[in-house]
């Protein structure tokens, strides 16, 4: 459907959304577009109406769909509708009047302090070219906080080994300035070593053992593979070493706003559910020093 292309489009180069929001947003209008050639025998953006997105709401919850999913496609809807506005597509946003299911809110997974250390400290990575690096891959989620998609694009030029920081683009190609463990430019320097007999002329800095760009499944089986050494938890994903970097930095006093510039977060109550994580953890010394608890 040419209005979607289009909002896929506005989306891409007025927006600057990544790729994964762009394939989401464009997989859940297909969706809708679907239900509504099955449901109303054909689409057309200026008929659709409140009810509509609500029968497709309750379809989804039929099929078991959970809530945060559903609410991702309702939230798809407004701002595909916003746009159709927009260009004087349509008068009014039907999915205005829809309401998001709730949505249990649930804690972050997290490493704790203690297992990171052993995994970091203990020599369990083998000192070849994927050794280096898969330990410089923990080391840098771990103590930096990026995400999956800065770690990758990470460049040569963008870290300051001098000042012990480096640039990220992050979501929306917003830059930011991020400060690394100082333990972590030795990392840094005896990989890049190695890194210059394999490629020395690719920009981004984590390469695999063939001279490219690491690839998402590549970071996810480092991960996984060497958080399984130390932990039990049952996700064990390059977003937990983001979400422990920011529990144990709450734990340990940093200021909430802080956090959320170094995570990169546009609104802080994005940062306020690592709150939650560290007030478990206060309440769990409360149990065990309170006489009366």
């Amino acid at each position: 459907m040419l209005l979607v292309a289009d909002y896929i489009k506005y989306l891409q180069y007025e927006k600057r959304c990544s790729k994964h929001t762009l394939v989401a947003y464009k997989k859940d209008l297909d969706q809708f577009i679907q239900y509504m050639n099955d449901v109303v025998g054909d689409f057309n953006v200026k008929k659709v109406t409140s009810k509509h997105i609500r029968g497709w709401v309750m379809s989804l919850m039929d099929e078991g769909i959970n809530p945060r999913s559903v609410g991702r496609k309702i939230s798809t809807l407004k701002s595909f509708f916003r746009y159709l506005m927009r260009e004087d597509v349509v008068t009014n946003n039907p999915a205005q009047l829809v309401n998001t299911p709730k949505v249990a809110k649930k804690l972050p997974f997290y490493v704790r302090e203690a297992s990171l250390n052993q995994l970091l400290d203990l020599g369990v990575f083998p000192n070849d070219f994927t050794g280096v690096r898969d330990k410089l891959i923990i080391s840098m989620l771990y103590g930096t906080g990026i995400r999956l998609a800065e770690l990758k694009t990470l460049t040569v030029n963008h870290v300051d080994l001098n000042a012990y920081l480096i640039k990220v683009e992050g979501k929306r190609q917003k830059e930011r300035i991020i400060p690394f463990p100082k333990e972590v430019k030795s990392h840094i320097e005896e990989y890049v070593k190695l890194r210059t007999e394999i490629n020395d002329e690719c920009e981004f800095l984590f390469l695999t053992s063939k001279g490219k760009p690491v690839y998402d499944k590549l970071i996810y089986r480092v991960v996984n593979k060497y958080l399984s050494m130390v932990t039990t938890i049952k996700k064990k994903s390059p977003h937990v070493l983001r979400h422990s970097f920011a529990t144990h930095l709450l734990n340990n006093g940093a200021d909430l706003n802080a956090v959320k510039e170094l995570l990169g977060h546009a609104n802080l109550s994005a940062t306020q559910i690592y709150t939650h994580t560290t007030f478990e953890k206060l309440k769990q010394v409360y149990k065990q020093a309170h006489p009366r608890s």
